[in-house]
């Protein structure tokens, strides 16, 4: 029986509990790990929560906005993204800068912490080293400049979505870097702040998702071992639509201290949370197949299946040893790769914004993506399902 997304928060909320572990001891359930699909609902789900935790007090202003004192949960999601803002003023053709709304956590990492160094650290280390943000002295806007070798300093560039993404990523995280830190002093009496004292979960909805696989993973891994060195009462919950992040963050936690679900979207609307309790990561390959010919049953194909499709393509590539996943797709009678499905698969399955994956497919792209389907099927079928559970 499908569930509203209130009822999965609740359901995230009512799982944080003891569990046996080895010996009969038992440990907290201190992180939980949500794999969804993009457009399933999982920063909705995060706001679902947060009310539950903390409902608003009308005319108090957003939750980013209150005072940190008495904040039961603290989130990284799009809505944390909505606190920045370009000012490109085209018409006076003055530089870009990026605004930052007043908010409480900002206010804390720069002017009450003096992080910005911190924070551009971590910019610089998952983007690039020689591009800066150049905050204003009350921290309402930052610019960006890149060195270029030799060449003079290229000052007051806009920065693309995937970089921004990252800058408000490296705000958060070093927010989170700072709470865990005073929360780790045991006796409240001898923090060196208590506006934490009150915090009880943070929730971080798909950080990051546009960096590169090795930074991606060296992101995950930062995030597991920062979220370990937690001794505080704090619980954790992490959703995400990239299965790399998704299964880094799997192999990265103890097994017995979090739970991993895969968070479902029915036809009627409403939601399935369910519990991937078994020892190895989720075997996400299976789930995309059955997802695609899921979707050619009914009809109700997505920009987003061509993600699908490619990830099974790279995969079986890899298996039966093909350098790369273009090999294996259908044959002109040249005995060429059909340039045309090798160009649509490419372009289809590369978006810059999740709304543009949630996009309808047009009847030939249909037919493109049914045909990939039958042949992987007809060719590959013997080994297929053993490969993509491995």
């Amino acid at each position: 029986m499908g569930k509203s997304l209130t009822e999965i928060a609740q359901q995230l909320k009512d799982s944080v509990h003891k569990t046996k572990a080895v010996a009969e001891k038992t440990l907290d359930v201190k992180v939980q790990i949500i794999y969804a699909f993009n457009g399933t609902g999982k920063t909705q789900l995060s706001r679902e929560f947060k009310e539950l935790v903390s409902p608003k007090i009308r005319d108090e202003g957003d939750v980013q906005e209150s005072e940190l004192e008495n904040k039961k949960i603290l989130y990284y999601s799009a809505f944390t993204e909505d606190l920045f803002y370009w000012d490109n003023d085209l018409e006076g053709d003055v530089a870009p800068k990026l605004k930052i709304q007043p908010n409480a956590f900002t206010k804390w990492v720069f002017e009450e912490q003096g992080q910005d160094r911190n924070v551009t650290a971590i910019f610089q280390h998952y983007t690039n080293e020689k591009l800066t943000p150049n905050f204003n002295e009350d921290f309402s806007e930052v610019r960006f400049s890149f060195e270029r070798g030799n060449n003079p300093q290229e000052p007051n560039i806009k920065i693309s979505k995937g970089e921004e993404s990252n800058f408000i990523w490296s705000v958060f995280y070093s927010l989170l870097e700072q709470v865990i830190e005073v929360l780790n002093v045991a006796d409240p009496d001898e923090r060196e702040t208590d506006k934490f004292n009150q915090l009880e979960y943070v929730f971080i909805d798909d950080p990051v998702s546009s960096l590169d696989e090795n930074h991606l993973i060296e992101l995950a891994v930062d995030l597991t071992q920062l979220i370990k060195s937690s001794e505080s009462e704090i619980k954790f919950i992490i959703t995400t639509h990239n299965p790399l992040f998704y299964n880094v963050l799997h192999n990265e936690f103890k097994k017995n201290t979090f739970k991993k679900y895969l968070l479902k979207r029915h036809d009627d609307g409403e939601y399935e949370l369910v519990n991937q309790s078994n020892d190895s990561p989720f075997s996400y390959h299976l789930h995309l197949k059955a997802e695609i010919e899921k979707a050619i049953e009914t009809g109700d194909l997505h920009k987003y299946h061509y993600n699908f499709i490619r990830n099974i393509l790279e995969k079986t590539s890899t298996f039966l040893g093909y350098e790369q996943w273009g090999d294996i797709l259908p044959k002109t009678n040249n005995g060429k790769t059909n340039p045309y499905e090798a160009r649509i698969v490419n372009i289809s399955s590369h978006s810059k914004h999740a709304s543009e994956e949630v996009t309808q497919l047009k009847d030939d792209d249909k037919r493109v993506l049914m045909r990939l389907v039958k042949h992987i099927d007809k060719l590959y079928k013997p080994d297929l399902t053993d490969l993509l559970r491995n």
